[in-house]
């Protein structure tokens, strides 16, 4: 069931828009501004700025991509969640949503959307998260419920969302080609944990040495993007 709409007021609900493509932001807003009751009031690229906007905004609904400029969208539905408890948080991204999608939900956002979908349901999205639902599409929720009644997956999509959320960024960056260090410098990290998680993701996905976990990683990313 669609929720009903939220209720004009003299303050409109206030939306900041975070996504790393000014395109992308635009879109959104102008679609997002028709609405006689919302207004995005801030946008921003990155985790910082996202922070600063909504700290100064006080937003009612954050929209969050997952590929931000310099960081991961993980890493401020996090911050959001232990600073700003009461902003919803809708993540609308291009990644992979049988693998994220209960990832965001568990750390703390109130529905995922794909770009994909953006343009014909984001209003939808929106007003079931204002409504305080949870929104998903309901293939991801046919998925999500298969997974709860215990019907097998394949031992690849198993074995990588085994993977902790800072491993699965990290495992994602050896398949784009990154380096350990380049890794560190992006997501704010010293080069040892890196090594760290290039261990544990090798442990966790039985990979003999470096050479397999990138053949592995690179494997991954082009699947994804297939």
């Amino acid at each position: 069931m669609t929720p009903k709409p939220a209720i004009c007021c003299e303050k409109p609900i206030r939306v900041v828009v975070v996504d790393d493509h000014p395109m992308v932001r635009e879109h959104l807003t102008e679609l997002i501004n028709r609405e006689p009751d919302l207004q995005v009031c801030g946008e921003a690229e990155d985790r910082t700025g996202a922070s600063q906007v909504i700290a100064t905004t006080r937003p009612h609904l954050a929209i969050v991509d997952l590929t931000l400029k310099g960081s991961h969208g993980m890493d401020l539905i996090k911050d959001l969640q232990a600073s700003h408890p009461r902003v919803k948080i809708l993540v609308v991204s291009m990644q992979e949503a049988s693998l994220y999608a209960e990832r965001v939900i568990l750390a703390g956002a109130r529905g995922y959307i794909t770009k994909q979908e953006a343009t014909r349901k984001i209003m939808q999205a929106i007003r079931t998260v204002l409504a305080g639902e949870v929104y998903l599409s309901e293939q991801l929720t046919s998925q999500l419920l298969t997974r709860v009644v215990g019907q097998p997956r394949p031992a690849t999509a198993l074995s990588v969302a085994s993977l902790a959320d800072r491993e699965l960024q990290v495992f994602e960056k050896i398949g784009r080609g990154f380096g350990t260090r380049q890794i560190a410098e992006q997501l704010h990290l010293d080069v040892k944990t890196i090594e760290t998680y290039r261990s544990r993701i090798k442990e966790k996905l039985k990979l003999k040495d470096a050479a397999e976990l990138l053949q592995r990683a690179i494997a991954w990313v082009h699947s994804r993007a297939s």
